[in-house]
């Protein structure tokens, strides 16, 4: 009964670790001020990113480098959240759309275009890259601690790094600011739209990583 309970609760620990990147990054955007219900789409996005990164990469050299076989993958996988996270906030910040119309938008956009990509690369694609890498220091084992590995430890340091900033650093408190005041915020001379622009690429590069997480190692 008690190796029941041990497996259910690292199951539930591994299965959150994606939710943990994906409510980080949506923590961040929020208290911008911006309801971003992009966030799965986004995920998709970054997943399918550092996917292509890794594959690319693979396919290019001969002798992989253990440390840009883990970098450029995670790099890409960012680069793409951001870039998605830039299309919203220049529509719903810039242009004033509306942010739900925005946010759903873009899941559709992100899931449709993850099924395109994929359904055109070959299936081994799901295993590429060295997971050895991504599950150190627990890379040898073959129960569910063998998930606990680079990205688990990612994900709570910036689950705890995002707190720290948002409640005990000045930023964070023009952040909030921002998200709950902005005629407020701008009287105090707070870049309004800056601070929704680096919040929301932060959060969606940070939501990116979850979709990467859950695609190549989980």
């Amino acid at each position: 009964m008690l190796e029941i309970i041990a497996s259910f609760i690292k199951q539930a620990i591994i299965q959150g670790i994606p939710l943990l990147y994906g409510s980080t990054g949506e923590i961040l955007t929020e208290k911008s001020g911006n309801l971003n219900l992009g966030i799965p789409g986004i995920m998709y996005i970054g997943g399918i990113s550092g996917v292509i990164g890794a594959y690319f990469y693979e396919k290019s050299v001969v002798d992989i480098n253990p440390f840009l076989c883990v970098m450029i993958p995670l790099l890409c996988s960012i680069l793409g959240s951001v870039l998605m996270a830039l299309i919203y906030c220049f529509l719903t910040v810039t242009l004033r759309a509306n942010q739900n119309v925005t946010g759903l938008a873009m899941t559709t956009f992100g899931v449709g275009l993850m099924k395109v990509i994929m359904a055109k690369m070959d299936d081994t694609v799901y295993l590429v890259g060295p997971k050895q890498l991504y599950r150190w220091p627990f890379a040898g084992r073959t129960d569910a601690l063998q998930y606990l590995g680079v990205m688990f430890f990612l994900a709570v340091i910036i689950a705890l790094a995002a707190s720290y900033v948002l409640f005990r650093t000045k930023v964070g408190l023009h952040l909030r600011a921002v998200g709950e005041s902005p005629a407020t915020a701008d009287a105090m001379g707070v870049n309004v739209s800056r601070y929704k622009y680096c919040a929301s690429c932060i959060g969606c590069g940070v939501a990116g990583l979850g979709g990467f997480y859950y695609i190549i190692d989980y």
